[in-house]
């Protein structure tokens, strides 16, 4: 993507973990890099399609004025503050520096680096117990309103055959496509807050549920270990996930199986 560059914003703010520190205050230096598409800017030449840098500095001089104790959560504040509060901004990478830090030695600065962006995910909810309906309202709602999530599109819902554990009512499912900042396992922490907050309870494998919400894709990431697996391992044979995310994103492509949402469909019955 293309690059704005703002080098070395001096912003004088109250970070430190020591306490006068926070009470003398001192210099520091900012550096982002932003990143996003600057064409129809320059084709157009016009303020509206690309981001005034301006405001980003202004904006980065407010967000230092809250008190952390320490620079990487400063860093944190301010590059999420960029990314959710200027649309067009998809990654920045952001350098929070601190000439003066107190470390009794000759040191031109201390600094730490970071890079953020936004991450698109698609999730499958379900629920066969209570009101279905609302249990997958309520999750969309949760996701939807979470300043740390953007841009949710959500399918339609549809009746299917329990699979697996089938001693039980017929479910409820749909899918979420969104944008989000979370990582992937802090994705799954938000994921499962959502269920518990619905009353989930685990108690027979595959068994009924007041609301499911497995994560399938985030990105074309693979990730394995003892508590997340991305893509979801059974996503590819299930119709209940297939159907609904084709409604809105038919061309993902599985990165394990390298088959499109829309081919593991056509290959996948629908339980009866």
């Amino acid at each position: 993507m293309d690059k704005i560059t703002i080098r070395n914003l001096t912003v004088f703010a109250n970070h430190g973990v020591l306490p006068e520190e926070r009470v003398l205050g001192q210099k520091f230096l900012v550096s982002a890099v932003l990143y996003l598409d600057t064409r129809a800017a320059g084709m157009q030449d016009d303020l509206n399609q690309t981001v005034d840098y301006a405001r980003v500095c202004s904006f980065l001089c407010a967000q230092m004025q809250q008190p952390f104790q320490l620079i990487e959560a400063a860093a944190e504040h301010l590059a999420a503050g960029v990314l959710r509060n200027f649309p067009l901004v998809h990654r920045v990478d952001l350098e929070l520096a601190k000439p003066w830090a107190p470390v009794q030695l000759p040191v031109e600065s201390i600094s730490v680096q970071i890079s953020r962006s936004w991450h698109r995910a698609a999730i499958s909810m379900g629920s066969n117990m209570g009101d279905c309906r609302g249990h997958l309202d309520a999750a969309v709602e949760a996701l939807s309103s979470d300043e740390m999530c953007r841009g949710c599109r959500v399918s339609s819902y549809l009746v299917t055959k329990p699979v697996g554990y089938t001693d039980q009512p017929d479910f409820l499912n749909g899918a979420m496509v969104l944008e989000t900042l979370y990582t992937p396992h802090e994705l799954l922490d938000r994921l499962q807050q959502t269920e518990q907050s619905r009353h989930r309870e685990r108690l027979i494998h595959w068994g009924p549920r007041t609301l499911d919400l497995d994560l399938i894709f985030y990105d074309d990431e693979i990730i394995s270990d003892e508590r997340l697996q991305v893509p979801h391992p059974e996503a590819a044979n299930r119709f209940f996930v297939l159907k609904p995310l084709s409604e809105l994103t038919p061309c993902w492509m599985h990165p394990v199986l390298h088959r499109t949402v829309a081919q593991l469909l056509a290959r996948t019955e629908e339980p009866r």
